[in-house]
């Protein structure tokens, strides 16, 4: 995301205050439109999970999940690949849409863990990045050097992940769900940071587009870092 942040910079003659009221505004549209998404994936997840139709589609075919993956995949290169070309309808309505294949994708984790442990999960990965993202918003610390750490703690992350695949270690798998919840712990501030300093800079007519932009990467950290933190505190059905 980091260069398409970089794409918007365009100072604008703003005064103190004014600039303040704009970037206020910018970042409460950022923050609607990721709670809207999480709202949509939550509904989405939990329909799937009652419906018999749909969890015996998915039992039956297998290979659905993988076209799920790469509808995200594609979902998200576009959107944060094209945003410039993008209007701001198009942008948002494809956010929300990988918000609903989100959803087809994570309705498992509503058969596979209690609601109990599940919603003890969601409230405390709601508090870890509340405090992470004011952080991110209220700090006079550059984190910009965060940026290319984390990136690269991504992509290793990723490759263990992987790798793990294969090896089956429920040790790695620890070690694997620890490092993930540091790395978007840190991405949640990292991203927030951004978006704010973004939002200083864009031109007034982009503002629709930044929100959608700033809501895909929140939304992002806010899914990972639930989902490894599952890992700790989610609770079997078996």
């Amino acid at each position: 995301m980091e260069n398409n942040y970089q794409n918007y910079y365009n100072p604008q003659p703003y005064g103190v205050h004014e600039l303040e009221a704009k970037v206020s505004a910018t970042m409460k549209r950022v923050y609607v439109k990721m709670f809207l998404a999480l709202l949509v994936t939550a509904f989405v997840a939990m329909f799937c999970a009652q419906s018999e139709g749909v969890i015996g589609f998915f039992a039956a075919n297998r290979w659905a999940m993988w076209v799920l993956v790469f509808a995200e995949l594609g979902i998200v290169i576009g959107v944060s690949g094209g945003i410039n070309k993008l209007s701001t309808g198009t942008a948002t309505m494809l956010f929300y849409l990988f918000a609903v294949i989100n959803g087809l994708m994570l309705f498992p984790i509503l058969l596979a863990f209690t609601g109990v442990s599940v919603a003890k999960t969601f409230f405390i990965t709601a508090g870890v990045f509340g405090a992470m993202s004011v952080y991110g918003y209220f700090t006079t610390q550059d984190l910009t050097k965060w940026g290319s750490f984390l990136f690269m703690a991504l992509i290793g992350l990723i490759i263990c992940s992987v790798v793990n695949i294969f090896l089956r270690s429920t040790t790695m798998e620890w070690i694997v769900s620890g490092a993930g919840v540091l790395i978007f712990i840190g991405l949640t501030a990292w991203d927030t940071q951004q978006i704010k300093a973004m939002a200083q800079q864009m031109p007034a007519d982009s503002v629709g587009k930044l929100a959608t932009l700033g809501a895909l990467s929140l939304y992002l950290d806010f899914i990972n870092l639930f989902l490894y933190l599952l890992r700790f505190f989610g609770s079997s059905r078996d």
